[in-house]
């Protein structure tokens, strides 16, 4: 007679599976971001002018500074008139347009980069308390925006420049000054609608101290909304700096910027239109490629948008 199984065997053991670990949430906000055509296109952009405006000294084909009358006005190389060395022509004091629109990429950089960390740091500061603590913190926050955003910030920047003085560092804290209330607003709204979730909850019933889950906990979860503001900020402090400088309060008279191109091409559009499309063009194609970022990282970064 055949044996059967005694009902007491010991059970068959399965060798353990180890978990398979997926990406993280960094590494899967990194692969959004890169899958995002704007944000590859309007980035590559920023970093290649970047790169330009840091090889700046070594790439210019002339010193921005040297005038030669003798070859004020040459035209784009091209065009009938034109001197081999100009790629885009000479201005009426016959310095070299391309070096300079090379040496004005630095300025419009340093302030949109300075500018808009600077913006950011204050708004996103105030926004966190005013979302997190309410009452009379959120009150007297508001109101201060409110009031702030009550003056028109391009004649509100023109006088502080005149106030503190021409000169980058005056550009800059301008600029900082009028448009830490955008982040402000955005950080708060956010803050405040992340104090309701169900994760900051459980941090409060285990007790964490409410300043960890503000930086900790809140602060990384409104970091993509803040950073695609951070590119829009950028464009618009490039879009200021010009305007500065175009009524020449932004940096000396002898530094190359592309609002002070602009102011001096203007003058001689019919005769030297070139001195006035190429920074204009360079200051559109700039503005809209931190515009095209900020749009491609909100869309990447925010999980309904993404659906």
């Amino acid at each position: 007679m055949a044996r059967t199984p005694s009902a007491t065997a010991e059970p068959l053991q399965l060798p353990p599976v180890a978990p398979v670990a997926g990406p993280s949430l960094a590494m899967r906000r990194l692969r959004a971001v890169l899958a995002e055509p704007k944000v590859t296109l309007g980035g590559g952009f920023i970093l290649l002018l970047l790169a330009i405006a840091i090889v700046a000294p070594w790439i210019a084909p002339k010193n921005p500074l040297d005038q030669d009358l003798m070859l004020a006005s040459l035209p784009p190389a091209g065009l009938a008139g034109a001197e081999p060395g100009y790629l885009l022509g000479t201005d009426t004091l016959g310095r070299d347009v391309l070096s300079r629109l090379i040496f004005g990429s630095r300025v419009a950089l340093t302030v949109a980069f300075v500018a808009a960390s600077l913006a950011a740091l204050i708004g996103t500061t105030l926004g966190l308390l005013a979302g997190w603590y309410r009452g009379w913190v959120d009150i007297a926050v508001s109101r201060l925006v409110d009031v702030w955003m009550a003056f028109p910030p391009v004649l509100l920047s023109i006088l502080l420049v005149a106030v503190l003085g021409a000169g980058i560092g005056s550009v800059i804290l301008a600029i900082a000054i009028i448009d830490w209330t955008r982040f402000c607003r955005v950080v708060r709204a956010e803050t405040m609608a992340q104090a309701e979730s169900e994760y900051v909850t459980a941090a409060r019933a285990i007790g964490f101290p409410r300043f960890h889950i503000l930086v900790r906990e809140i602060l990384p979860n409104i970091a993509p909304a803040l950073l695609a503001l951070v590119s829009l900020e950028m464009g618009i402090a490039v879009i200021v700096e010009a305007i500065l400088s175009f009524v020449g309060l932004s940096v000396s008279s002898g530094t190359p910027t592309w609002g002070g191109m602009i102011a001096e091409g203007r003058q001689f559009i019919h005769q030297s239109w070139w001195v006035l499309a190429a920074p204009l063009a360079a200051l559109f194609a700039t503005v809209l490629a931190f515009n095209q970022l900020g749009e491609g990282l909100r869309r990447a970064l925010d999980p309904v948008l993404r659906r």
